[in-house]
């Protein structure tokens, strides 16, 4: 059985945004507004999503 991901896409700059935000996008694997990635949808991807999660639109695929 597959497993369920998602679709993550930074939309706004981390220009301002703390230390921790920064961090975040980048072991996300985002790194400027556009990137995309794909992760799997588990508990420690969907925490690191809260943490920038006016940074960046989430789809469930």
């Amino acid at each position: 059985m597959s497993e369920k991901k998602l679709k993550i896409t930074q939309v706004r700059s981390v220009i301002g945004g703390t230390k921790k935000q920064k961090d975040t996008i980048k072991a996300l694997g985002l790194g400027r507004p556009n990137y995309q990635v794909e992760k799997v949808d588990n508990a420690c991807t969907r925490g690191q999503i809260r943490v920038v999660q006016h940074l960046v639109k989430v789809e469930e695929i």
